[in-house]
């Protein structure tokens, strides 16, 4: 099963800036796709963790993070459909949070922030590495976004719903039958 890539804090405000079609297409040797501009990717090539990391850091002109995870781990989330019964207002937008680790998120879920009035970001649960949260598309968002990892206790990333369903709809075209 194909790895998936999550870079941390690349292309955010014109800051640690990086082409990710580029640096796809110089690790095509390891069957990289490239989804979005964030710094996703799936790689179809079997390679240890370890491996992989060096072969992206060693192409990346700055210090990354990157959360490393299996393809079948977004599948199982993905087809779980966790978002199912929220809130469907255009102004609120599912997320995950994808912590570099998997294990158990200390803060006591449903949680909102701020604590107190009207929610701009809600913790709905977490599943192994993955927490899932809602945000409302408000400026002050960012903010609560940018204190998930203090919650978290651990380094991680944020990426929109959205962003997972188009990696499990990729990784589903990269199986072939019977195989």
């Amino acid at each position: 099963m194909a790895l998936v890539v999550f870079l941390k804090g690349v292309n955010v405000g014109g800051h640690r800036r990086l082409r990710p079609r580029a640096l796809a297409k110089e690790l095509r040797h390891l069957e990289v796709v490239s989804l979005g501009a964030a710094g996703t990717f799936i790689v179809g090539k079997a390679l240890p963790e370890a491996a992989l990391r060096a072969e992206i850091q060693g192409r990346v002109p700055f210090e990354v993070e990157m959360m490393i995870c299996s393809g079948a781990e977004l599948l199982r989330l993905a087809s779980a459909d966790p978002f199912e019964g929220q809130a469907g207002e255009r102004d609120i937008v599912p997320f995950v949070g994808v912590l570099a680790s998997p294990g158990q998120f200390p803060a006591t879920l449903p949680l909102s922030l701020p604590a107190q009035g009207d929610w701009c970001l809600k913790l709905l649960g977490c599943r192994g590495r993955f927490v899932l949260g809602l945000y409302r598309r408000q400026m002050k968002a960012i903010t609560y976004l940018g204190q998930l990892e203090r919650v978290a206790g651990a380094p991680m990333t944020v990426r929109n719903w959205n962003t997972i369903l188009a990696i499990a709809k990729a990784l589903r075209g990269r199986t072939k039958p019977g195989g």
